[in-house]
C-alpha cells in the first residue's frame, strides 16, 4: 500500500513574502510544484506538504470566498516537534520572520504547545508529546 501524502492548501497574498517566511523557519519548497501561483511546502519528505496558493489562483478551487482570517479562523494547523526546545526555536524563527504569537505557550504536563500566525493569519500549533509523560498521564 502506498503511503499517503497530505497537502494542504492556503491562500496567500504574497507568494514570495510566504515562501520567504516559511524559509527563515527552515522549510524547503519542491520546485516540481512551485511556480508564480503557487509553491509547495515540504513539511516532512514524501507525506505532509502545505501548498501556498496566491489568492486568486485558490479561488480557483472552490466557490466559498476565502475566510478573512484577521476576523475569523478557518483552520488550526499542528505540527509536532521532537522537543520542547523545537517549538520554542520555531516560534522565535516566525516571529524574526514578521509572524506574530496569538496566546501564550501551555504547558499540559504530557503536552507543550506554543504557535504563531504566519504572515497571511493562518495559525501554527506546534506541540511536543515527552513519551514518558505521556504514559504517565495516561495512567491517570
Amino acid at each position: 500500500m502506498a503511503t499517503k501524502q497530505i497537502f494542504v492548501n492556503l491562500p496567500v497574498k504574497n507568494l514570495e513574502k510566504s515562501k520567504a517566511f516559511f524559509a527563515a523557519l527552515g522549510y524547503t519548497f519542491n520546485a516540481q510544484f512551485t511556480d508564480a501561483n503557487a509553491a509547495c511546502m515540504v513539511i516532512n519528505e514524501g507525506s505532509i506538504h502545505a501548498m501556498l496558493l496566491v489568492e486568486d489562483f485558490f479561488k480557483t478551487f472552490t466557490t466559498k470566498s476565502i475566510t478573512d482570517t484577521s476576523k475569523s479562523t478557518e483552520v488550526l494547523l499542528c505540527l509536532s516537534c521532537e522537543s520542547r526546545a523545537e517549538v520554542d526555536a520555531l516560534v522565535a524563527k516566525a516571529v524574526a520572520a514578521g509572524g506574530t504569537v496569538p496566546r501564550e505557550p501551555q504547558d499540559y504536563g504530557f503536552m507543550y504547545s506554543h504557535g504563531f500566525q504566519d504572515l497571511d493569519g493562518h495559525l501554527w500549533e506546534l506541540a511536543y508529546m515527552d513519551p514518558a509523560t505521556i504514559a504517565t498521564h495516561q495512567a491517570q
